[in-house]
């Protein structure tokens, strides 16, 4: 794939592929024996890229060109890396992945959006973990017609990718055009990363507001800014992935339900069938 190097031991799969003029949809898998550091960089396209399966533990990155080279922030599910930038990853790596990767032609956003779209500090921050639930289901789309071609699979790659670019212009204006003292600042938000990864019972506003030192109205509305969803749901998010990751670690449901602080395994039992629409053993079934 054009655009990411690292090193050789680092294998990669093309499952599915499809080319049409303004993109490139490639279903891919990886194979990572080792620690992961990687630099995606595409002088002419845009690279989206959905992890359909865990991403590496400890997954973060930098933008050395425009950040100091230390300094390393958490990677989402979804992450974008506009032309000309060059992304490096790091992670820990010793672990499968697959993923969706839209290769996007600068000028389908820019026949949307009125010529180049500038990228900010801010905008290449929230680039790391789009959570815009409109852009994962396109790419999901992108994803199921790479898997599985079907007779007009060109035209509707080229329609997802009209539509991808519109979803990916607005997120970009949203955040390039909000001043970065109104959200959290970097550091307030990795403090709150790291609280919701510790294992046991959820974190509170008060807690992650005592964290953050800000008062609770402070911490909810400086966390919409910075990552476009409630301080609420960006918790549950992390919560049912935690129990995700345990479930696919084969660990029994009564220490899951314990472990993640729930006061039985059918509390657990309920809220995870009412997060994701099935119960825990249904996801094992489901995932192998």
């Amino acid at each position: 794939m054009a655009g990411v190097t690292g090193p050789a031991e680092h294998v990669m799969m093309v499952e599915g592929e499809l080319h049409v003029p303004v993109a490139t949809a490639q279903l891919v898998r990886f194979q990572f024996p080792k620690p992961v550091d990687n630099v995606f960089h595409d002088k002419d396209r845009y690279r989206v890229d959905l992890c359909l399966t865990p991403r590496p533990g400890n997954a973060r990155a930098c933008y050395p060109a425009r950040w100091h080279s230390r300094r390393f922030e958490p990677i989402g599910s979804i992450f974008l890396v506009p032309p000309g930038e060059s992304m490096q990853a790091v992670s820990d790596g010793c672990c499968q992945q697959s993923s969706i990767v839209c290769q996007l032609c600068p000028d389908t956003l820019g026949d949307w959006f009125e010529g180049e779209l500038r990228w900010t500090e801010q905008g290449l921050l929230a680039g790391l973990d789009i959570r815009e639930g409109n852009i994962r289901s396109l790419m999901l789309r992108l994803a199921q017609e790479a898997r599985s071609p079907g007779f007009a699979s060109e035209m509707l790659v080229e329609l997802i990718a009209a539509q991808l670019a519109i979803e990916l212009g607005r997120y970009c204006n949203a955040h390039s055009e909000r001043q970065s003292s109104r959200g959290l600042a970097p550091w307030r938000l990795r403090i709150i990363d790291e609280r919701l990864r510790e294992r046991g019972p959820p974190a509170t506003l008060a807690e992650l507001a005592g964290l953050c030192r800000l008062s609770v109205r402070q911490l909810t509305r400086g966390f919409r800014i910075s990552r476009d969803c409630s301080i609420g749901d960006y918790v549950a998010d992390s919560r049912v992935e935690q129990a995700r990751q345990l479930l696919r670690a084969d660990q029994s449901v009564k220490s899951i339900a314990y472990t993640l602080g729930f006061a039985s395994p059918s509390s657990f039992c309920f809220a995870f069938r009412r997060a994701t629409g099935e119960t825990p053993g249904q996801f094992r079934q489901r995932c192998g």
